[in-house]
């Protein structure tokens, strides 16, 4: 809060070579590179080797920030192979302390793109944590930098718990595919900034002028969906990977003479004018939002949340504040703020005071937010392109929790507020899909304002909570659609001790006794409500023990996504993750679910017995358990021989198909019970196969071994028969 945002426009350069430090001996000048990559209005590169000090210094002097991109043997199985990860950590601990503390370095990818087929064969969980504990150790080491894991669509729930952003690696050269792609980044990022971290177009295969047109509504597209930053993929055609000049591809913006392409020169047009997203966002008409805070004794609060609501970058709108019956200094912190029009009302409740506001707000659309919340500068900008974009009557966007304050103001020792911000029960949006919500909370909710009073606005039984459930859920009885902008947020502070915490949960325990009581539809006796969509919790979308992955047959899907009815829960912030932090988390944790299912038995006494029963999760009976011979084995494939060549072979010889086998690939089926799973490791040399083979009789194993053999392929490795 409080700090300039930037647009992040970064371009990938080399590799060349081993490291950034072989281009000079191959013709490459960071210098006259960088000064180029300036002048096009790039602020960042994204390398993908060691950076030499030289072109750390370059980068420095043109003010472009450098990403490093931690260079080891991910695409294997380093899971099995302990000595490739132990490689991969020694190398980011030395890369650190050589380039780690230079001030053009902005952040390092500890990985990019780890093969689904790599994931499949390690255990996704396994490769998360891997990942985790690199971005541990960098952080330990240079807490000052951003780190973050390169994923691309396939493994999109490959997202480290504590990375700093999310970035992803998109190649769609449609634009209406990449357009409704992008607004699912923002579900898969939690609270987290998106940066696309790669994305071009080959002129090989394409026409430079395709090229050109594609990356212009690349940048466009990106803009319009609100992500933190763009990657175009590649500066230059000349790179070098693999031991040689790289001449099958032809994605840079110069050529290997260092010739623009058309690209480049459209580029330079666009990017240098661009500073934040909602910049590139274009309407013909703005409509007037009136913006309405209600307040009820918040003079803690409200003075942050006003001088916020006058630093809004947006053409047309008023602000109200409803004083709810404030018994505190709330009505002279408000007179400070001439701009603002103060409407005093004796207590009433939350759900008069916004009708209230709603009453004399002359907008034609009302933007609720709470007195302890801080709309981001472009929060307006984007709710009215969502309206422009979306047959939508009401909309909202995230609220996510601003780092820690203690009572001084300082930013440290706010242990409890640190925990309340991951703690289960926070306000959360509901969505439908990537674009429509089932539910906005109330301190990010704007709703058009004849939508609102043909609803007969909020229901003022809901003096403190609940108001907002009751609004949305009548809003879509009554044929109206709620959008969702998850570029369109606010800062929203949490509970500041444990205390008020549970407090305000047994708060909306009474409100859900009086949700339940009008919408018992919603409800199931001894349960809460139930959302016929996916509940948002602030975590990123990220795979852990029991999650479900659609793999697709034989794990070729391209988009291999988990299926989740609500979120991880947003992990401790940095700086905040201590015994002392965990041990109270889980005390929350704990005493969330029972406070909240108490206070609604309580207050429904009476008549919750007219709810339906809810269904109790079903017992699972043990089975006998049988044993299953399992064994994996390597084999030298050499070159040209790809995954896709093996399952073929396979198939060939009789094995069928396994649609979205959580483990398998294949079965056989003249071997009862026995399955295989591939995945295969690119080497300079040749393709490796990784097999794992499952069966009830040892007997079976040989078929496998057999048809490979037959088809002239080597065993390299075989591990020992494991019985369970």
């Amino acid at each position: 809060m409080g700090s300039e945002r930037v647009f992040l426009k970064m371009v990938t350069y080399g590799p060349f070579g081993d490291s950034c430090a072989d281009a000079g001996a191959m013709g490459i000048d960071h210098d006259t590179e960088l000064k180029r990559i300036e002048a096009a209005g790039f602020n960042a590169v994204r390398v993908y080797t060691a950076p030499s000090e030289e072109l750390l210094d370059c980068a420095l002097e043109h003010g472009l920030w450098i990403f490093v991109g931690l260079e080891w043997s991910q695409h294997h199985d380093f899971i099995t192979a302990s000595s490739i990860y132990a490689a991969a950590v020694i190398s980011l601990v030395n890369g650190l302390g050589e380039w780690g503390r230079h001030p053009a370095v902005m952040g390092v990818f500890v990985g990019n793109e780890i093969p689904a087929d790599m994931v499949r064969w390690m255990g996704a969980v396994n490769v998360r944590r891997a990942l985790e504990d690199l971005i541990t150790l960098g952080r330990d080491q240079c807490p000052e930098l951003l780190f973050g894991y390169a994923s691309f669509p396939t493994t999109e729930y490959l997202e480290p718990e504590n990375a700093d952003f999310t970035a992803m690696n998109v190649y769609l050269e449609s634009r209406e595919d990449f357009a409704s792609y992008l607004p699912r980044l923002h579900q898969v990022a939690g609270d987290r900034p998106v940066v696309i971290s790669e994305f071009g177009l080959d002129t090989q295969r394409n026409t430079e002028e395709l090229q050109s047109e594609v990356l212009l509504w690349y940048v466009e597209e990106c803009l319009a969906a609100g992500m933190a930053g763009m990657t175009i993929y590649a500066w230059s055609d000349r790179w070098y990977n693999g031991g040689r000049w790289m001449d099958e591809w032809s994605f840079g913006l110069v050529d290997e003479n260092g010739s623009a392409k058309p690209a480049l020169l459209s580029l330079a047009e666009v990017l240098p004018s661009i500073k934040t997203p909602e910049h590139g966002l274009r309407l013909d008409d703005w409509p007037m939002f009136s913006v309405v805070v209600c307040t009820h004794n918040g003079e803690l609060n409200i003075a942050a949340c006003l001088s916020s609501l006058m630093r809004l970058d947006y053409p047309s709108y008023e602000v109200i504040v409803v004083n709810d019956g404030s018994l505190d200094n709330t009505e002279e912190i408000v007179s400070r703020y001439p701009e603002v029009r103060l409407m005093n009302l004796a207590h009433a409740g939350l759900s008069a005071a916004r009708n209230y506001g709603a009453e004399h707000a002359k907008g034609e659309i009302i933007a609720y937010t709470d007195d302890d919340c801080q709309p981001d500068a472009g929060w307006l900008r984007w709710l009215a392109w969502s309206f422009s974009k979306g047959e939508w009557h009401a909309c909202g966007g995230p609220n996510l929790p601003p780092r820690p304050l203690d009572d001084e103001g300082r930013i440290d020792g706010a242990v409890d507020e640190a925990v309340v911000a991951s703690a289960p029960g926070a306000p959360s949006h509901v969505l439908l899909s990537d674009g429509e919500a089932e539910h906005i909370p109330g301190c990010n909710l704007v709703v058009k304002k004849e939508a609102l009073m043909a609803i007969g606005g909020f229901d003022s039984v809901y003096r403190a909570a609940g108001d907002d459930v009751d609004f949305c859920w009548r809003l879509i009885d009554a044929g109206y659609g709620i959008g969702f902008s998850g570029a369109a947020f606010v800062w929203h502070r949490r509970r500041t001790s444990l205390g008020r915490y549970f407090k305000q949960q047994i708060g909306y325990g009474k409100a859900e006794a009086l949700l339940m009581k009008k919408h018992p539809h919603k409800f199931k006796r001894g349960c809460g409500a139930e959302w016929n969509g996916r509940v948002y919790t602030g975590g990123a979308m990220t795979v852990d023990t029991g999650s479900v992955i659609y793999h697709g047959a034989m794990g070729t899907a391209p988009y291999q996504q988990l299926a989740l009815t609500i979120q991880p829960l947003r992990p401790l912030m940095r700086g905040y993750d201590t015994a002392e932090a965990r041990a109270k988390l889980r005390l929350a944790q704990y005493l969330q679910p029972l406070l909240r299912r108490w206070t609604r038995w309580r207050y429904s006494l009476g008549w919750q017995s007219q709810l339906e029963k809810g269904a109790r999760a079903p017992k699972i009976k043990s089975s006998n358990a049988t044993c299953e011979v399992i064994e994996e084995s390597r084999w030298w494939l050499g070159e040209h021989v790809s995954r896709d060549c093996l399952l073929g072979l396979f198939q060939e010889a009789g094995w069928q198909v396994l649609c979205d086998d959580r483990q398998w690939d294949l079965a056989d089926d003249e071997a009862a019970g026995a399955r295989l799973l591939l995945a295969c490791e690119y080497h300079r040399m040749g393709t490796m196969a990784l097999v794992r083979y499952e069966a009830c009789e040892s007997s079976r194993v040989e078929r496998v071994s057999s048809l490979l053999e037959e088809a002239g392929f080597q065993q390299e490795v075989r591990r020992g028969v494991l019985c369970h």
